[in-house]
């Protein structure tokens, strides 16, 4: 038995089954054999009446060793081979569950007879978000304990269920408040041997027909048919469950092997395990000090109560922060203050928020037209328009009426956090907080480094960003950062194939079948053509802009028609209410503005070439970040172009994406490009970067730390 990972002690005539793999108890190939162990020393004690398992920690067992999943072959002992060993025990097997059981956390306790829980605990199985199905018996061992239809929701899912649901649904046998765990399993095990209970073995329950909704399975599948993910489980998901229903426990277990090796051998299922890793991964600052004293953050200020502020509010007082929000006119701050309203409200209407909640929430977030009042805040976030000079002299005002110590912070998309710096006067204290619209929901937060920030400062605002439900990447100063400077190239080449005779339609249509929810042209119209034009026109005030005169002319166009998208009823699109429909007037802008600027129309546009020229630049962009040190990891950038602007996480993210077509292909055409498209302002040359893995044959996944 592995003495490190799992010990076997007894509490008179009680074996304590005791799990300490730090920091989540994941199920790794030492934690099995040593379970394997401490199995088969019980089966020769006849003096151990009932078996207790538990864990050290701060949780049960989270899941299995997700490292494991990328290996050719799972190293002995199976999940499958321990769990039924455990459920074939003849004494009562008690799981105590603290923290979360999460996956092969689940399912270990679901192979016990009896389970019990704090009720500050959470169950579930999240296979599903890594392309995987539960494949240590859960996929017919809780069908069977708590019914097919809530067995397949909660596994379709992947969430987290409160321990009081689990004991509703029957996951759970008790549940107890906060006090000693172990104490309670090992009480509740002697009133089970006082009662003369044996064990109760999940595996051995049938699921009634009878109790199966009719078309259960085959609305479910239509269901996935209807909104394809991508994600290889769902499908299996459904089959193993059906199986549940239909067949004995082992030739469901055996379909379910069989099923979690296929997904597990996917791209998807690979692309999804990287962004797990990933977003853990970006939280992680290089070269910084573990013993730093953060900054404590208890009140926020909030300047500009527009739809960012307003938003940016909403995830603090969330979480019970309080936040003052300032706005130049009364007016405009009770419109912002009763969006804020109206979103919760909404949230009520669909059972998330009760109407007590609300008014719980709206409590935390006062409105103010006076900046001093932000005085005793610990950060304060500016979310006014993206105009430089503007957000200068907002810095500024916050330079002088911040307390010393708190930080400031520019929610700006494209801006130079470093100018901004210094016009609060306080360049240590400030960093740039780029949260993406709308701000409540999406989950990523750039945090940009400035030149000055202190390193306590960007640390705290990463813990920050946690806390209230985001992930966080940390960012460079450039223009556009991460994803809006990778976003331009995107943008320029999608203007270009408009301007050789593609439609709208048609480039969104190419990029919308790679998993996209919406491609550039639609998603220009839902964002505001007006903020696409405004940013190519502060990069022009930058003075970065290339010197092509037909850089970016279509939304600039469109820009001077009044032709903002979506909320104008005409952007690339014309709209009838949301509906997007083809528009021959903009086919005529483009007509003449490619015959203004000299540029050929053709018919011969494939899909193929859209989703290469918009995104092959793209990638290029990412390998000239990666090489600036504006990010510190390739799979940094996978993590924004996932959460902030919707790239399927089944591909794993741009730059992972890349690794699976291959570098030598995404540079030889490039190549192609330059050659048959000219390369006279650079748009086709390739990164520095790109060209060495390229020599080495090596992958973007290959790299370390990229530091500037």
């Amino acid at each position: 038995m592995n003495q490190t990972v799992v010990t076997l002690d007894k509490n008179g005539d009680i074996g304590v089954i005791r799990i300490d793999n730090p920091p989540v108890n994941a199920l790794s190939q030492p934690v099995r054999a040593g379970l394997q162990a401490a199995i088969e020393q019980v089966q020769a004690d006849a003096t151990i009446r009932a078996v207790v398992v538990h864990a050290a920690g701060r949780t049960f067992v989270a899941g299995a060793d997700i490292n494991e999943f990328s290996l050719p072959e799972l190293p002995p002992p199976g999940f499958h081979e321990i769990f039924d060993q455990l459920e074939r025990l003849n004494r009562p097997v008690i799981a105590a569950i603290h923290g979360t059981a999460l996956g092969g956390g689940l399912e270990l306790a679901l192979a016990c007879h009896y389970r019990i829980a704090l009720e500050s605990a959470k169950v579930g199985l999240p296979e599903v978000h890594l392309g995987i199905l539960p494949g240590a018996g859960g996929t017919q061992r809780l069908p069977r304990l708590i019914g097919a239809q809530a067995a397949l929701n909660m596994i379709l899912k992947g969430e987290h269920v409160a321990a009081a649901k689990a004991l509703q649904l029957g996951i759970l046998d008790a549940v107890v408040g906060d006090e000693d765990l172990l104490a309670a399993a090992l009480r509740y095990a002697r009133e089970l041997l006082s009662q003369g209970k044996g064990p109760r073995r999940t595996s051995e329950l049938t699921v009634d027909p009878a109790s199966v909704p009719a078309g259960l399975f085959e609305q479910a599948r239509a269901a996935l048919q209807k909104r394809p993910t991508g994600n290889p489980a769902p499908a299996r998901i459904i089959d193993c469950v059906e199986a549940a229903v239909s067949k004995t426990f082992a030739e469901g277990a055996a379909l379910e092997k069989r099923l979690v090796e296929e997904c597990r051998r996917t791209q998807e299922s690979a692309a999804l395990r990287h962004r797990f890793f990933a977003e853990r991964e970006a939280a992680k600052i290089p070269g910084l000090p573990r013993d730093l004293e953060l900054r404590t953050i208890k009140r926020v200020g909030v300047v500009g109560a527009g739809t960012m502020g307003g938003g940016i509010a909403m995830n603090f007082v969330n979480v019970g922060i309080p936040v003052r929000i300032v706005e130049v006119e009364q007016a405009a701050l009770e419109r912002g203050l009763g969006v804020v309203r109206k979103n919760y409200e909404i949230s009520v209407t669909r059972g998330r928020l009760t109407a007590e909640e609300v008014e719980q929430r709206m409590a935390l977030l006062q409105g103010t037209l006076d900046y001093a009042d932000l005085a005793d805040c610990d950060l304060v976030i500016e979310a006014v328009f993206e105009d430089l000079e503007l957000k200068k002299k907002v810095c500024t005002r916050l330079g002088e009426v911040c307390k010393p110590g708190a930080i400031i912070a520019s929610n700006t998309s494209t801006l130079d956090i470093d100018v901004l710096a210094e016009a609060s006067g306080r360049p240590a204290d400030f960093l740039g907080m780029h949260f993406f619209s709308p701000a409540n929901v999406m989950r990523l937060l750039e945090v940009v480094r400035g030149a000055k920030t202190a390193p306590a400062v960007l640390v705290t605002v990463v813990n920050l960003a946690k806390t209230i439900g985001k992930v966080p990447v940390v960012s460079g100063v450039c223009f556009g950062f991460i994803g809006n400077r990778m976003l331009e190239s995107y943008l320029r080449e999608a203007e270009f194939l408009l301007l050789e005779g593609a439609s709208p339609a048609q480039i969104d249509a190419a990029i919308q079948s790679l998993g996209l929810p919406m491609g550039p042209c639609r998603m220009l119209d839902l964002a505001g053509v007006d903020v696409g034009a405004k940013v190519v026109f502060e990069q022009a005030k930058a003075g970065i802009l290339p010197p092509d005169p037909s850089y970016r002319v279509v939304v600039q166009k469109l820009y001077e028609l009044g032709r903002y998208g979506q909320k104008t009823g005409a952007g690339y699109y014309k709209y009838d209410g949301r509906m997007p429909l083809e528009d021959p007037e903009v086919e005529t802008i483009c007509r003449q503005l490619a015959a203004e600027h000299g540029i050929q129309r053709r018919s011969d546009i494939s899909e193929q070439e859209i989703i290469e020229r918009c995104l092959y630049p793209l990638i290029n962009e990412g390998a000239k970040i990666l090489e600036e040190g504006i990010a510190y990891r390739a799979s940094d950038i996978d993590v924004v172009w996932i959460n902030g602007y919707g790239f399927p996480d089944y591909r794993g993210g741009p730059m992972f994406w890349a690794d699976s077509i291959g570098l030598d292909r995404i540079a030889e055409r490039l190549d192609h490009y330059a050659q048959v498209r000219g390369n006279e302002y650079g748009y086709w040359t390739r990164a520095a970067l790109l060209t060495r893995l390229v020599n080495e044959g090596r992958k973007f996944a290959d790299l370390g730390i990229m530091q500037g």
